[in-house]
């Protein structure tokens, strides 16, 4: 019984591991959004399944459980939801997201390409 949930964890922390990688390649704020929001659902999902086997014997363990895995699926895509409304709402733009050296290369290009 032990080998589920030890394979359970190894695929949660890949899956943090992928995601976070995702969210520091990634160049737009909305889909970095949506990868954190993965993160957080299928990590947390696969943890607490992972749980949930180890104390499959205890009833009032696995009630805690499924209402724990509810209350996730309901509120994970909720708050994804609500922070990609208000990033639009305040006006965040849907393009690439530049650090800033990289706007003074491309503005001095801009520059250059004009004059």
């Amino acid at each position: 019984m032990i080998v589920p949930i030890i394979f359970l964890l190894i695929m949660s922390w890949l899956f943090i591991i992928f995601g976070m990688i995702a969210i520091f390649r990634l160049k737009n704020l909305y889909t970095r959004i949506l990868s954190a929001a993965t993160i957080d659902t299928v990590g947390s999902l696969t943890v607490l399944i992972a749980l949930l086997l180890s104390r499959i014997t205890e009833f009032d363990y696995v009630l805690r459980f499924l209402m724990l895995i509810g209350f996730l699926l309901i509120t994970s895509p909720i708050s994804s939801h609500v922070n990609i409304r208000s990033a639009f709402l305040t006006g965040v733009d849907i393009r690439r997201i530049e650090s800033e050296t990289a706007k003074q290369r491309r503005k001095e290009e801009e520059e250059d390409l004009y004059a």
